[in-house]
C-alpha cells in the first residue's frame, strides 16, 4: 500500500464550503451551495494567514505558561470580527451577520490553536446576541466599544457547576425588586472571565424563565476565581459566584422574552466549528507525520493499521464539516436549526474527542511527548463534550 497524501496546512488553502443555499427554481427546494461567496474567500485567506502566522508560533508557549500573550488580543481585533455586524451608524461596517462566514472563520482560526481562538471570538458572541436579542437603548450603549479597534473584554455565562447541569434550565436566579434586579447563584467556565469588562449572564427572572443580564465590571457581591483544567489553558476559565449583586433594570437583555434556546442553538455551532478546525489541525500534523515516519524500512502509513485510522479520521472530520455547516446555512436561511445544531454538537463531542486521541496515538511515544502539539491539542479537544454557552455565531 502506497503512503498516504500529504495535507498538510490542508486548512491552510482554498476549500468549498457553504455561502447561502440556493432554490432550485422548477421544485422550488432548497438546495447546498458548497461554494464561498467572494466576501467568504477574502476572510478565508486573512483568518487562515492569522492562524498560522500568529496563532500557531505562539500556541504552545501560550499553554506551557497557562497565560494569552501580551498584546495577542489587540492583534485579534484588528481582524474586525465584532466590528463588521454592528450598524454604521454605530460606528461599525453594518454588515449583514452571517452565521455562516462566522462558523468558516471559527473553523479556520481553530486550525492554528482553539483555545486562543475562543477567547478571540468570545466578544463576538456577546455582540451577536446583544444584536440578535437586545435592546436598541442597550445597542447604542454597548456596541460603540466594540468599535475603537481594540479588544474589549466581554463574555457569556451561561455553564453552572453541578452534575446534572441543563443549559435550558439555569438555576442561577433574578429577582425583581423594587425596579432593579437581585442576581444570586454560580456559573462556570466562563471564558475570559478573569478580565471581562462585560459579562452576559443567564439566569432563571422569578417564575417567568431563563433571561439575561448584562454586568458590568465586577460590581458588589460578585467574586471571580479562576479554574485550572486539563486544556483551554489560556482562556482565563473562571467561576463567578453572584451574591445578592444589585443590577439597574436595564441590564435586563431585551426585555423579558430572551429565547434562550436560538442562543444555545447558535453558540453550538461554534462550539462545532472550532471542533472541525482543531481536527483539521491534527489530521495535517500526523498526515505528515506517518508518512516522514520510518519504521523496519518504509514509512509507517504503509501500514494498514495506520492508514486506516488516518482514513477513518478524515472520514469523520468531513461528517463533522458538513452537519456544522448545515446547521449554520439554515440559521442564515432563518428557518428551524435547533435539529441540525443538537445532532452536530452530538457528533462533534463525540468524534473531536476520537480524533484527539487517535492523533496521539499513531504518534505513538512521541504523542505522549509534550514537544508534539498533538498532545495540546487532544487536551483542549476534550472540552467539546461540556461546554455550552459560547462561542454564538
Amino acid at each position: 500500500m502506497s503512503g498516504l497524501t500529504p495535507t498538510k496546512n490542508s486548512a491552510v488553502t482554498d476549500k468549498s464550503k457553504w455561502s447561502n443555499a440556493t432554490v432550485n427554481t422548477q421544485s422550488g427546494e432548497r438546495l447546498f451551495d458548497l461554494t464561498r461567496d467572494d466576501d467568504q474567500r477574502m476572510n478565508q485567506d486573512t483568518m487562515q494567514r492569522f492562524a498560522a502566522n500568529e496563532i500557531r508560533v505562539v500556541a504552545k508557549d501560550a499553554d506551557e505558561a497557562g497565560v494569552t500573550p501580551k498584546g495577542f488580543y489587540n492583534k485579534t481585533a484588528e481582524l474586525g470580527l465584532t466590528l463588521l455586524p454592528i450598524p454604521e451608524a454605530l460606528g461599525g461596517a453594518g454588515m449583514a451577520r452571517s452565521p455562516v462566514s462566522n462558523a468558516l472563520n471559527a473553523e479556520d482560526l481553530a486550525w492554528g490553536d482553539m483555545a486562543l481562538s475562543l477567547g478571540a471570538l468570545t466578544p463576538q458572541a456577546f455582540v451577536n446576541t446583544l444584536l440578535d436579542q437586545g435592546s436598541d437603548a442597550q445597542r447604542e450603549r454597548f456596541l460603540p466599544r466594540f468599535c475603537e479597534g481594540t479588544f474589549v473584554s466581554a463574555t457569556t455565562a451561561l455553564m453552572e457547576p453541578r452534575a446534572t447541569f441543563d443549559p435550558m434550565e439555569p438555576q442561577c436566579t433574578a429577582n425583581a425588586i423594587d425596579g432593579s434586579y437581585r442576581l444570586n447563584g454560580n456559573k462556570c467556565m466562563v471564558p475570559l472571565g478573569e478580565s471581562a469588562e462585560l459579562t452576559m449572564v443567564i439566569a432563571q427572572l422569578d417564575e417567568e424563565g431563563p433571561a439575561a443580564f448584562i454586568v458590568e465590571g465586577t460590581p458588589e457581591g460578585m467574586t471571580v476565581k479562576r479554574e485550572e483544567h486539563m486544556g483551554l489553558r489560556t482562556l482565563e476559565l473562571a467561576t463567578l459566584t453572584f451574591d445578592n449583586v444589585q443590577l439597574p433594570a436595564e441590564a435586563l437583555l431585551g426585555g423579558r422574552s430572551f429565547d434562550l434556546q436560538r442562543f444555545v442553538n447558535l453558540s453550538r455551532i461554534g462550539l462545532c466549528a472550532l471542533a472541525v478546525g482543531c481536527c483539521q489541525g491534527v489530521l495535517d500534523y500526523v498526515t505528515e507525520y506517518v508518512n516522514e515516519r520510518v519504521a523496519f524500512g518504509e514509512p509507517i502509513s504503509n501500514r494498514q493499521a495506520v492508514a486506516f485510522m488516518v482514513a477513518d479520521m478524515a472520514t469523520e472530520l468531513e461528517a463533522m464539516r458538513l452537519m456544522t455547516w448545515r446547521a449554520a446555512s439554515r440559521a442564515e436561511q432563518g428557518l428551524d436549526f435547533h435539529e441540525q445544531a443538537y445532532l452536530a454538537k452530538v457528533a462533534c463531542s463525540e468524534h473531536a474527542m476520537k480524533i484527539g486521541t487517535d492523533g496521539v496515538q499513531l504518534l505513538g511515544g512521541h504523542g505522549f511527548c509534550r514537544e508534539h502539539p498533538v498532545e495540546s491539542w487532544y487536551r483542549n479537544l476534550r472540552a467539546i463534550a461540556i461546554m455550552d454557552g459560547v462561542a454564538s455565531v
